[in-house]
């Protein structure tokens, strides 16, 4: 260091020992004051994130594997990506049906049987998404997808018509082909929502990194009824956070939107394109 510089930075400690400043006093009254029954959190919070589209759905912690496959059937999403080495990947896994041997899969069009027993064509992923959508294809073209070695413990998959589970078991350099040109939709948990802004808390781990909730356009939320909190002081207070938090906590309140470009709403640029919220109740 400078003796300059040495010179000047003792002076201001000096100057800061000598006149030593008392941080003013918290006042969180006016935050502790906001209140909601159960039934009011959920009911505000469905309403302020779907005001943002974020779509809900409804289920048991009994079938909510189930209600999670029936809806992606029927929105024609071909992949899922979920973290195994968590509770809640091995009930989805558990909880995801039959499986039987499936052959490799490519980014290509497939042909694959609908539910009816005729031939149904699954598009390439970004086909017909129509305007404001992200594109990860490089300028040489779309880039090819290898296919995940183990869509599901033993190599299989769901017999009936629905998506691939693709586990996120290996290092993410592995799985960047995959993540960012086949995968469809990613799992996650939540730690509760906000009732007063309508805000989902995700705390990502080593098992569930914040990958699965930000490059798949569809990120799918698990939110359990019991954990709802009014405030986002109360979430923190009862949560413990001063305790020990994670490299970064997210506040979601929808999918990702950007104007930035020509003043022109668009979803998806700068992450997922749809939030789907399951909601599990007791």
């Amino acid at each position: 260091m400078s003796d300059a510089r040495n010179s000047i930075l003792t002076k201001l400690r000096k100057t800061r020992d000598a006149h030593p400043l008392t941080p003013p006093t918290s006042d969180f009254a006016p935050i502790e004051a906001k209140h909601w029954t159960p039934e009011e959190r959920l009911s505000r919070i469905r309403r302020l994130m779907e005001a943002v589209h974020t779509e809900f759905l409804d289920a048991t912690e009994a079938d909510w594997p189930a209600v999670l496959r029936e809806f992606l059937v029927s929105e024609g999403v071909g992949s899922l990506m979920y973290a195994p080495a968590t509770e809640a990947g091995r009930r989805l896994v558990e909880g995801w049906g039959t499986v039987s041997p499936s052959p490799p899969r490519s980014r290509a069009n497939e042909v694959c049987a609908d539910a009816t027993g005729g031939p149904a064509v699954r598009r390439k992923r970004g086909e017909g998404r129509g305007e404001g959508e992200a594109s990860h294809d490089s300028p040489e073209g779309p880039a090819t997808n290898p296919p995940h070695p183990n869509p599901l413990p033993g190599g299989e998959r769901g017999s009936a018509p629905g998506p691939v589970l693709i586990p996120y078991d290996r290092p993410l350099e592995d799985l960047k082909p995959q993540l960012f040109e086949s995968v469809e939709a990613g799992l996650t948990t939540t730690r509760g929502a906000i009732a007063e802004t309508g805000s989902l808390i995700l705390w990502p781990t080593a098992e569930e990194p914040r990958t699965l909730s930000l490059i798949p356009h569809i990120h799918v939320a698990i939110l359990r009824t019991g954990a709802l909190y009014d405030t986002f002081l109360q979430a923190m207070r009862e949560q413990g956070w001063a305790q020990a938090m994670p490299t970064n906590a997210l506040l979601v309140s929808g999918p990702s939107k950007t104007a930035d470009i020509e003043q022109t709403l668009a979803y998806g640029v700068h992450g997922p394109k749809r939030l789907i919220v399951l909601v599990v109740h007791p």
